[in-house]
This record gives C-alpha cells, structure tokens and sequence, in this order.
C-alpha cells in the first residue's frame, strides 16, 4: 500500500476534522504542514495539485483529494467502522444537516481568508473581528443545541460526522473568547468527545510543529 500523505495546517479546523476521521478509521498517514499564515497552500507545486491552494488535502490510493467533508466521505466509503453517517436516507439527512452547519455555515465566514479581508480590504479592526467571528458561532451553535441530545453523542454511543465537525469549531469558540454559557449540551458533548483517544491525538496542539 502506498504511503498516505496528508496536506494541513496544524490550526485548521477543517484540517482537524479529517486528523479525528483518519484517527478514528485508523488510517496511518504522513503529515505535511502548510503554513495558512506564511502562504505555503500558495506555493506552485501545491497549487498545480490543488487549485483552489487550500488545506486540506489528501494523497491516498494513488488520489488526490481535497475538501474535508469529501476527504471524509471517501474514507468512510473505504473504512466502513466507525461509519460518519448512518445508512437510513432519513437519519443520514439529519447528520449531513447537523455537520453543514458548522461547515457550510459557520466555518466558512470565519476562516483565515475571510478574516484577512475583513482586515485588509474592509479596514476592521481586530475588536470587530473578533466580534464578527462570535457572532456566526452563536448563530449556529444556538440552532445546534436546539438538537443535541441531553446524554450520549451526536452519534449515540459512537461519534458520527457532526461530532467530528463540532470538536474543531468548539476549539475555534473558545479562542476566539465565545461565551459558551447558552449551550451546555454543545459543552458536554465536546467533553466527552474530547477524552477520546482518536480526537485527542489530533487537537492541535497535538500536532503542533
């Protein structure tokens, strides 16, 4: 089997999502670090794989893969345990839904890109960034806690795909000085998700270079 090798940047919390999902699947990978901050994703080898030039990315079984929550289908497509979405049309819609809200929603208002801009081309300080960046968190962790379940996991007993995307968008809250008081099942999920072995060998400062 040819070596995985896996593009990120340590911080990424898209790139956290797929560290959890290959620890939990137990796939062996290589790690190799762009640094978002220094415009590594830009550099022309990586953008001649990768046009788009944004982690994360995948080399695996002689393919190229990009996006986290597709580099997260695949592998649960080639590693059936622990399954990220269950097999039920209806059940799977639901779990799609819980994870697109930290992912389409949440996530991508709130990256390093769209925060530079706010910076540099709109002239926002560092206050109102901040202040932007909470505020799309409580939009969406208000309606995910509207959801949770008082005990157990997104996925029940095991993790699924909203759980593997709401570890990583808890550790941005919490940078970024969120008030997490309104979503005490949000936290105890996060907890428990937290004290796993799969989810804490890929926090960040785990693979911190």
């Amino acid at each position: 089997m040819s070596e995985v090798v896996f593009y990120e940047y340590w911080r990424s919390s898209a790139a956290y999502r797929v560290r959890i999902a290959l620890n939990l699947k137990g796939v062996t990978y290589r790690s190799v670090q762009l640094d978002l901050v220094e415009g590594e994703q830009r550099n022309p080898d990586f953008l001649a794989r990768n046009p788009q030039g944004l982690v994360p990315a995948l080399e695996i079984d002689g393919l190229f893969l990009t996006q986290s929550l597709a580099i997260i289908d695949y592998l649960d497509a080639r590693h059936k345990a622990p399954p990220m979405v269950p097999a039920d049309p209806a059940a799977r819609s639901a779990v799609l839904a819980r994870a697109l809200v930290i992912a389409a929603d949440i996530h991508p208002i709130n990256n390093l890109r769209v925060l530079n801009y706010l910076r540099s081309a709109l002239g926002q300080d560092d206050a109102a960034v901040a202040d932007w960046y909470r505020h799309w968190i409580h939009e969406g962790f208000a309606a995910l806690e509207t959801g949770a379940p008082d005990r157990g996991l997104f996925g029940g007993d095991l993790p699924d795909l909203a759980d593997v995307c709401l570890v990583p968008q808890m550790a941005n809250a919490r940078r970024f000085d969120t008030p997490l008081a309104a979503f005490p099942r949000l936290v105890r999920i996060d907890a428990e998700l937290t004290a796993l072995p799969a989810f804490a060998a890929a926090a960040p400062d785990a693979v911190k270079p």
